[in-house]
């Protein structure tokens, strides 16, 4: 018997909630419910802009990055990018690779073909070093490559490792490395695909071209407070704070030496709002002997926003955004910080026009690696999917992926994440699984649209190849998954067979995680070696489990939720009796599979399309961030028929509410009908809302996931 838990919401939260952060009712209980309650984490479900991500110089090693390249470009010294043969690989690599060709720098990119290994390669380097090349940077991968990379520095090669994969216990020594995940990274948010990485560091690159590149800057506000001047001081550069922010009091004949202000603001460009008042302010403080070399910057900012431009401190902090969205009051500091990153970044795209239109197109390319990698929809992974979603729907479509989406007929209505998942990234992930990753950096980077045309037509046929080796192993793994089980404490599902192919072994392990509700290992043989995928649920850290075994692999990386690993063959009989000994320390957490979390509970007067708007404010759905689960009571069953062919067959029936009529889809759930309900009944339903796309028309429609008889 399934359970619908539905959390109870107290009035006074609710309103206390929804008035603080200015939300609707329905959002306001639904986040509540989802324990989205920190402004920070509310900001990117409310706003698209993006102002709001991270800047790439929050990594603390991205200045030396961009300065390693602009070395290169100067030097014009040969480059190698080093990618993986995943989609979120060669997005990154695409991205990249385009950036260094649009420097003007000699550049080649490289990715695993055929069975070849993941990550960086001896072989690479010295395929590289016989070329004259002196920079290697790695994308989506490096962070193990720990010999490679001291090989390459040993013949007088640089590398940059960018990464976003979980590091070892030891990193490369002596490298400029680029991972959210690396402890002092300073990167405020670790779930980011390989390819944001990537774009962050081209953003950085662009950046490179401002004024401001490396200027060490601090913004000084003044105002009276009892009698006294308050002085806020920040340092920034390149528009991160660089340094805690000073705040003092002065007056009363006080020397100016007797205070932090000379040594905080030695050797920084001092910039201001409104430089006669902030002026008259300092004197009021130190006395006339006080020089300050003030820069007063609001005039530049009227240039963009007029609105502000004679208004003080105190009235833009409140309105602010970020501020908004913050645990603490807004300052004027604050609010100066805010609108000067603000400017800085609308007069570059002013000035760099092309930037802006590369970052769209970069963004949709970042959107599909955190698809195919399966990042949470969180954070600013929201505002890169909803801003690649914006241009899509929009007709702005990259290179490459628009002649794929035509191929697959997906142009000229509305797509979503779940279809860009689902179709755009399942067709681009089958080239790499089965050995042929160039094919899609080949359809993003070709500028020849026929032969963009004749690539999307290739990797279509290599899918339909996957999905027939993804059956055959299905049914290679049947019985060996099933009964593997007992041996390893009912924990752990493993397959070890050398039928399957080295590019399904993910899918399957997914395909166990979904069918057992536990973890799974897939193992196939490649030559001398064994390749394996490992999936979690439940709350395995895959990667944790994997170090376990770390001595007898010959490399092995990856996210907590998914991994792989290689072995020698002839250590497949360690690895079979050590998977059994570690199976018994996992640690599973209660399987809910039986229970739904209900999200909100509609009225049945309230079902009425304008539900789509809610359900659009959560997209994009993915990881950690599921559709939207809603409840309704008391609707009458007006039709039901039963759909499909096979086994499995799907029912849909239709239900209202007096002034519209919905169609609800209920798969491989046909025995439902006149078991659980008859037509003619009235019904509590759990479901989502979507739209759905049919020869030319939308039309919404709701995806049932329960169905109790209405208890009158």
């Amino acid at each position: 018997m399934s359970v619908w838990n539905k959390k109870v919401i107290s009035k006074d939260e609710l309103e206390k909630f929804r008035s603080k952060y200015g939300l609707d009712s329905l959002s306001a209980s639904i986040m509540l419910r989802r324990g989205i309650t920190q402004g920070k984490d509310i900001l990117y479900f409310m706003e698209d802009d993006l102002r709001f991500q991270h800047s790439p110089f929050s990594f603390n090693s991205m200045e030396d990055a961009v300065d390693r390249i602009l070395d290169a470009q100067e030097e014009k010294e040969k480059v190698l990018i080093f990618g993986d043969r995943d989609v979120d690989g060669v997005s990154a690599t695409t991205v990249l690779y385009e950036c260094l060709c649009g420097l003007g720098i000699d550049v080649q990119y490289r990715l695993p073909q055929g069975n070849d290994a993941y990550g960086l390669s001896t072989e690479a380097v010295d395929d590289f070093a016989s070329l004259g090349g002196t920079l290697i940077i790695t994308v989506d991968c490096g962070i193990s490559n720990i010999a490679e990379i001291q090989h390459a520095q040993e013949i007088g090669i640089d590398v940059i490792v960018t990464d976003h994969h979980n590091p070892p216990e030891n990193l490369p020594p002596s490298t400029i490395i680029l991972d959210p995940k690396l402890p002092d990274s300073g990167y405020p948010f670790q779930d980011i695909s390989g390819c944001a990485v990537v774009y962050k560091l081209v953003s950085a690159l662009r950046f490179a071209k401002s004024e401001w590149y490396k200027q060490d800057v601090c913004l000084l506000d003044a105002r009276e407070e009892d009698s006294l001047v308050r002085i806020e001081c920040i340092k920034i550069r390149n528009m991160v704070p660089c340094a805690a922010k000073l705040s003092l009091l002065a007056g009363s004949g006080e020397s100016i030496t007797s205070t932090r202000l000379p040594s905080y603001l030695s050797g920084q460009a001092i910039l201001v709002w409104d430089a006669g008042t902030v002026r008259s302010l300092l004197k009021q403080a130190f006395g006339s002997s006080a020089e300050f070399n003030l820069v007063d910057i609001r005039e530049h900012c009227a240039k963009y926003f007029p609105s502000i431009a004679n208004l003080p401190l105190g009235k833009i902090k409140t309105m602010s955004k970020i501020a908004k969205y913050g645990n603490h009051e807004p300052t004027e500091i604050g609010g100066f910080y805010n609108i000067f990153v603000t400017y800085t970044q609308t007069d570059f795209r002013k000035k760099f026009p092309g930037c802006a239109q590369a970052e769209e197109r970069d963004m949709q390319l970042v959107a599909l690696a955190a698809l195919a990698d399966i990042m949470p929809m969180k954070n600013e992974n929201r505002l890169f999917e909803n801003n690649a979603i914006a241009a899509i729907n929009a007709g702005r479509v990259r290179p490459g992926l628009i002649d794929l989406m035509a191929r697959l007929n997906m142009l000229g209505r509305r797509v979503n994440a779940t279809d860009l998942s689902w179709v755009v990234v399942s067709h681009l992930n089958a080239a790499g699984r089965l050995g042929h990753p160039e094919l899609a950096a080949e359809l993003f980077l070709s500028k020849d649209e026929k032969q963009r045309d004749s690539v999307a037509q290739k990797i279509m046929e290599l899918n339909n190849q996957r999905k027939q080796l993804s059956q055959d192993a299905w049914t290679y793994a049947g019985i060996q998954a099933k009964t593997s089980i007992p041996s390893h404490n009912g924990k752990l599902c493993v397959v070890i067979d050398e039928r399957l192919n080295r590019g399904v072994n993910g899918i399957l392990a997914g395909r166990l995680v979904a069918t057992y509700n536990i973890p799974a290992i897939a193992v196939t043989f490649v030559e001398k070696n064994a390749i394996g995928s490992m999936r979690s649920c439940r709350g395995v850290d895959v990667t944790k489990f994997l170090a376990k075994m770390g001595d007898i692999f010959i490399n092995y990386g990856g996210h907590s939720a998914a991994g792989g690993f290689s072995f020698e063959r002839e250590k497949l009989p360690i690895f079979e009796e050590r998977l059994k000994e570690l199976s018994v320390t996992l640690e599973l957490s209660e399987s809910k599979t039986d229970t739904f979390n209900v999200d909100a509970e509609i009225p049945p007067s309230f079902l009425t399309p304008d539900l789509l708007k809610i359900s659009d404010r959560f997209e994009p759905f993915g990881e950690e961030n599921g559709e939207l689960l809603f409840l309704a009571r008391g609707l009458p069953v007006l039709d039901g028929i039963i759909m499909g062919k096979g086994e499995k067959q799907h029912l849909k029936i239709t239900v209202g509410n007096g002034s519209f009529k919905w169609p609800a889809l209920f798969w491989n759930e046909a025995e439902r009908l006149h078991r659980d309900f008859e037509i003619g009944d009235t019904v509590d339903i759990l479901f989502n809302v979507q739209r759905n796309w049919f020869n030319g028309v939308e039309s919404p429609q709701l995806i049932l996931h329960d169905i109790k008889k209405s208890i009158c």
